[in-house]
């Protein structure tokens, strides 16, 4: 048997703000906030442990250092990139420039903390 992803770690300076604009993104739903020390972690309606990994945010205080080594990718499931990259950007993520030529058939944006993702061009049921 085989390792399975099933949740990724994300520092961040405002666990909340990073989390609620990840719900939107992924139709997830907060599943823990840890009062200890304010973490968030938000996942499938399905909970922790399904298919898709659920996302943790972390508070920290180190302020973001360049380009991530790891990023998200997605997909939209109901509608066209077109459409999907407008309601993105309508959420509060922002275009970035990483060096991209134009020509590539996917979408480079920030999340509103900076970090990167990218929307991809197919469409997944």
């Amino acid at each position: 048997m085989a390792c399975r992803i099933s949740e990724l770690v994300i520092d961040c300076r405002d666990p909340q703000r990073l989390a609620a604009f990840w719900c939107e993104v992924l139709g997830f739903i907060v599943l823990d906030i840890d009062i200890d020390d304010g973490a968030v972690e938000i996942g499938p309606r399905e909970g922790f442990g399904g298919l898709q990994p659920t996302l943790v945010f972390s508070p920290t205080t180190e302020p973001k250092a360049g380009k991530l080594p790891l990023h998200i990718d997605v997909n939209a499931t109901d509608r066209n990139q077109d459409a999907e990259l407008e309601r993105l950007l309508k959420l509060g993520a922002r275009p970035a420039d990483i060096g991209q030529t134009g020509e590539e058939p996917w979408h480079c944006l920030v999340d509103p903390e900076g970090n990167e993702f990218c929307l991809l061009q197919a469409r997944l049921s």
